[in-house]
């Protein structure tokens, strides 16, 4: 019930052993190995039942994406993915509207209302100073992306920077000098004595690791929303053993954050703990800013920069107010060539500024940003109302020959009108109640 082959249009997900189809078995391994077996080490959460859906090895398009996340949504708590559109540093694509609406149906109606959880890789564009805010699946506030930690707590050179990484796991470093991860693999038939590989890379290895935890806390319980699930990972994962690496700051509840970690290394004692005394989360409310019409032209000179505020009022007194801020999309419209010089930098009322758009060198072709919503979840637990400040910086170093311009830009805010006492009895975060 938790497989299926899209391919080949049956109920078989069993891959080509052709050498080349390894990366599922690899990512499930992760998840579920069986507890106590002698091959290649245990899952994660090695009691999880597991399935397999067969969709990359043949045409990828929008059904067969929607098609794939929107497989049983009744039966299926938890869809790992460690796809997405090319890691190259120019392209901007995301989900199409299928996909789209197979993720609204998921964390609306899926595990009978208590939403789907969807675990996703942040991608592994690093060589190519690629950005995960334009792949927008991980910049989605209905994915948990995740990145990847070598062994030695340091950024990876696959890592990609963005403001919508949620939070880490271990995955492989540099060749030679750090140790991949182990797993099965499917290269039994090729060499019998061989079914296992330790060199499963990637974020494509950490987002399966991400998925088994939040089993683990699903398990600990049951009734966890998929927002739920998102504020153990905030509020447990943990900086310190990445803080060697540079770039974390404060936001504005004093909690570290970092473009290339999110809230830190997962912590999966810690999730299953906080998970057992966890109470829902009110609902979410989302409140849309207006929609600013510039028209202001961008300058070429190089490091010029244009600057934009926007007084917010967070929908008070309505159906809509947010005062506890979960997710902020700052929806913007854009024309600029080239696009990849550009950096974006959204800062909140509370001080906290969050890079929302970094250079991409190879990002040269002659298109625009056409209201794509760059996602930070920096903001977290912070207030929306006041003044927002959006800066638009000429960072690259590749010659512009004509001015830009911005179109328009609106901020969207997802968050809770009000919010609960949650006190971990380790005495690791306390959050005030507002009501």
């Amino acid at each position: 019930m938790a497989s299926t082959d899209i391919n080949g249009n049956d109920d078989d997900p069993m891959p080509q052993d052709n050498g080349d189809n390894k990366h599922g078995t690899r990512c499930a391994g992760e998840v579920a190995g069986v507890a106590y077996n002698s091959f290649c080490g245990i899952g994660v959460a090695y009691n999880a039942s597991i399935g397999g859906v067969r969709m990359l090895d043949g045409v990828v398009n929008d059904a067969v994406e929607a098609k794939a996340l929107g497989l049983n949504p009744e039966h299926i708590d938890i869809y790992s993915a460690s796809w997405g559109p090319e890691d190259d540093g120019k392209t901007v694509d995301g989900p199409g509207p299928l996909a789209r609406r197979a993720f609204i149906y998921g964390v609306t109606s899926g595990r009978k209302g208590k939403g789907s959880i969807f675990v996703w890789a942040s991608g592994n564009g690093g060589r190519h100073i690629d950005s995960c805010n334009c792949d927008g699946y991980t910049n989605s506030i209905f994915t948990l992306s995740i990145s990847s930690a070598t062994q030695g707590g340091f950024k990876p050179w696959y890592l990609e920077e963005c403001s919508s990484t949620l939070a880490t796991t271990y995955s492989s470093g540099t060749p030679g000098h750090d140790k991949s991860v182990a797993t099965v693999d499917m290269d039994a038939r090729l060499r019998p004595d061989h079914i296992c590989t330790i060199e499963h890379t990637g974020t494509s290895a950490s987002a399966p690791l991400a998925a088994g935890i939040c089993a683990l806390a699903l398990e600990a319980n049951p009734t966890l929303t998929w927002r739920d699930m998102q504020y153990l990972v905030v509020l447990t994962s943990r900086s310190t053993p990445l803080e060697k690496e540079n770039g974390w700051i404060t936001n504005g509840v004093k909690r570290k954050i970092s473009h290339k970690f999110g809230y830190g290394l997962m912590d999966a004692a810690a999730m299953v703990n906080l998970a057992e005394l966890w109470t829902t989360v009110p609902p979410q409310h989302i409140c849309k800013s207006q929609e600013l019409l510039e028209d202001k032209e961008i300058p070429f000179d190089y490091r010029a920069s244009l600057d934009f505020y926007m007084d917010v009022t967070a929908c008070v007194n309505t159906l809509n107010e947010v005062r506890f801020l979960e997710h902020v999309q700052c929806k913007i419209c854009l024309k600029f060539f080239p696009r990849g010089n550009l950096r974006i930098i959204l800062t909140s009322p509370m001080g906290t500024s969050s890079t929302i758009l970094f250079e991409r060198p190879r990002d040269v072709i002659s298109s625009n940003f056409d209201d794509w919503p760059f996602l930070s979840v920096h903001f977290w637990g912070e207030k929306a109302e006041g003044r927002w400040h959006l800066q638009i910086i000429n960072a690259g170093v590749r010659h512009v020959s004509q001015i830009g311009v911005l179109k328009k830009w609106q901020l969207i805010f997802y968050g809770m009108s009000y919010f609960c006492k949650i006190i971990n009895p380790q005495g690791w975060y306390i959050i005030n109640t507002v009501h």
